[in-house]
């Protein structure tokens, strides 16, 4: 705590009107960034207007200050991203239990609608691994993807348009803050569970079975691995080994040269078409390697009126939408930031959260289901030196044209070979450096990590992310009900204050103790505060009596305490009548204006008296290191100590 001495007087300004503390406390809850203040640069009419579009809609903004030279770039980075939006459409709608040709319908309508309205230039949007799974194990709950084609595709449509609508609520109303407690170590840790079981689940398509469990947790799939042996397919299993070597080696490649990106980046759709030609040549079927099956041509399809809001469905169907629209904006919007700190630029996350909330409402529309900006995609796009949002347009004009007249030559792709392309992916997601790293660094959120992961693999994927939110919720309330105080003391030849524990041989003023309070005062925390207070006092008397001395005063810095409830100021009265009673004379430094606000409103100052508020801990200590003499002599009693009058004020309080 620095302080410097000065002219300046505490401020007893009257409260701000009720008006315009609200206004503030919005402004600051909501519109943290000020996004509007571009508005009032000035201007007419026509130019606001101008201005809010561009804010709203991004693509105005740099559209017009495109050029061919940034294009070049750009249709480079969507053909690329391109060849990998293929493999990974058909590979995850297999992995949501859908259609594959769903999966390439993906790559086609959202990318479109954020290249419009997402303020990322780096992002590539595409369909994910978690949601995937995530969608197919809780809708399978109430209809079967094997048994009910139909009605399965219909909710995933549905869950999609409540997804969308959910994201591009949070966005208008600026409610990210909501995305803020899915924490990095809840999100590492469930990425890397997820990751676990999606690849355990690929045993099925590389060992050739025809029969599964519909359970995700790891038990049960290996159970079901194990006990169908008679059903494994060696040719299915060699030749899934072989793509995967290939796959980890173009990792491996890339891993050590960066240049060599676009080698990792190409390698699935390589997979993809020698897995095709391989299996078209050897008639794959009749050697246990199963395949793809028909994919008919054609752009998307309208899919608004196979929306079903069954009332026996749509608990099971708001659930997913709410789970997965909240793990894809933590995904989409981390991943965003990631590249865009890359190269010194920043996105809004609000708008990212409308961006993907009209990608998702529309995509329902389309027959596509639930998209975000995968990291693999998004990674791909970025070192292959995109420039733009036009990369996604790019990548949605290829893929329409694919749709249009390639997507039967893919009907003759391999399981196995989707099945090494998703292993592949899924073992970049397993951060064991992370992890590791989190448990030198904070052992808690080690924890909240590992409930993530244990749970998720051993569970199931909602219970495990549950369980680590729940975690870290667990952890915000403690802070909050058990804030930090510290005692503080002077650093030599300084006149800077700091926490006596972290720098011991800060100097502390014979009878005046200060204390500094870290947190906003309410009723969760201030009996807390009150104790912590009334005990650094008794160990402050006990270290005084030892040396012929007495605490006098006990100074209470605030300037970390941001807001304060009546319960809060009616904790610092008794505090003060307590010490009062005692001898010991409070004085308060620094306080904030809501706090100072709320004091003079509430009487407290007239309570402790203006002349023991303080603008600096310099001010108060000299100011009490004068009244320490005049106090010694006006007070003659000096039989009562401070630890009877603590024991007297807790019989008082349980009475």
């Amino acid at each position: 705590m620095g302080s410097f001495k000065c002219d300046q007087n505490v401020s007893f300004a009257a409260p701000r009107a009720f008006g315009k503390r609200l206004k503030s406390d919005l402004k600051e809850t909501f519109f943290p960034d000020d996004p509007f203040r571009q508005f009032g640069d000035g201007g007419g009419a026509v130019q606001r207007v101008k201005k809010v579009l561009k804010y709203f809609i991004p693509i105005l903004e740099w559209l017009p200050k495109y050029n061919l030279s940034m294009f070049k770039y750009d249709l480079l980075a969507g053909i690329t991203i391109t060849s990998l939006a293929i493999p990974q459409g058909i590979s995850y709608a297999k992995l949501a239990t859908l259609p594959p040709i769903i999966g390439l319908y993906s790559s086609f309508v959202p990318p479109l609608v954020y290249a419009v309205f997402g303020s990322s230039k780096h992002l590539a949007v595409g369909t994910v691994a978690a949601c995937s799974l995530l969608i197919s194990q809780i809708i399978g709950r109430v209809a079967s993807p094997e048994e009910e084609p139909t009605l399965y595709l219909h909710l995933v449509f549905t869950a999609t348009l409540v997804t969308g609508v959910f994201q591009a609520t949070l966005g208008f109303l600026r409610l990210g803050i909501l995305v803020d407690f899915l924490s990095h170590s809840t999100i590492l840790g469930f990425m890397g569970g997820t990751a676990v079981i999606i690849s355990l689940q690929q045993l099925k398509g590389m060992l050739g079975l025809t029969h599964f469990t519909s359970k995700t947790d790891v038990f049960s799939v290996l159970h079901a691995v194990f006990t169908r042996t008679n059903e494994w397919k060696w040719q299915s299993a060699v030749v899934g080994i072989v793509f995967l070597l290939f796959l980890q080696f173009t990792r491996f490649l890339r891993n050590r040269n960066p240049k060599l990106f676009w080698v990792s980046a190409m390698a699935p759709m390589v997979t993809v078409v020698v897995g095709c030609l391989f299996a078209y040549f050897i008639n794959g079927s009749q050697h246990g390697i199963l395949t793809v099956g028909h994919l008919s041509k054609g752009i998307n399809p309208v899919s608004i009126h196979f929306l079903n809001f069954d009332s026996k469905y749509i608990s099971v169907v708001v659930q997913t939408g709410l789970i997965t629209a909240l793990v894809a904006l933590a995904e989409g919007i981390a991943i965003g930031r990631s590249f865009a700190i890359m190269k010194n630029e920043q996105i809004d996350g609000n708008k990212e959260m409308v961006a993907f909330g009209l990608m998702n409402i529309l995509g329902s529309f389309t027959s596509c289901y639930l998209t975000t900006g995968p990291f693999s995609k998004t990674a791909v796009n970025f070192n292959a030196g995109c420039r733009t949002a036009m990369s996604n347009i790019v990548m949605a004009i290829f893929m329409a044209l694919t749709l249009l007249f390639l997507a039967p030559l893919f009907s003759y792709t391999p399981l196995v070979t989707l099945s090494a392309i998703i292993m592949s992916a899924m073992f970049g997601l397993i951060k064991y450096e992370e992890m590791y790293h989190l448990l030198k660094v904070d052992k808690f959120d080690f924890c909240i990590c590992m409930a993530a992961f244990l749970g998720v693999a051993l569970l199931s994927m909602d219970v495990g992310i549950m369980l680590s939110v729940g975690l870290a919720l667990l952890r915000a309330l403690l802070y909050m009900a058990r804030p930090a105080t510290c005692k503080l003391g002077k650093i030599t030849n300084s006149s800077l204050y700091r926490d006596v524990e972290q720098y011991p041989n800060a100097t502390r003023t014979p009878g005046i103790i200060v204390l500094q309070l870290g947190s906003p005062v309410y009723y969760a925390n201030a009996n807390y505060i009150r104790e912590r207070i009334f005990r650094w006092v008794r160990d402050e008397q006990t270290i005084s009596d030892t040396n012929d001395g007495s605490v006098e005063h006990v100074l209470l810095e605030l300037s970390g305490v941001t807001s304060i409830d009546m319960t809060g100021i009616e904790t610092l009265v008794e505090i003060h009548r307590s010490l009062q009673a005692n001898g010991i004379q409070m004085g308060i430094i620094n306080p904030r204006i809501v706090v100072m606000e709320k004091m003079i409103a509430s009487d407290f100052t007239e309570t402790i008296g203006k002349e023991n508020i303080y603008l600096s801990v310099d001010d108060g200590v000299e100011r009490c290191r004068d009244l320490v003499p005049k106090l010694k002599q006006t007070d003659g009693s000096g039989e009562s100590s401070i630890s009877f009058a603590m024991e007297q004020l807790h019989r008082n309080l349980n009475l």
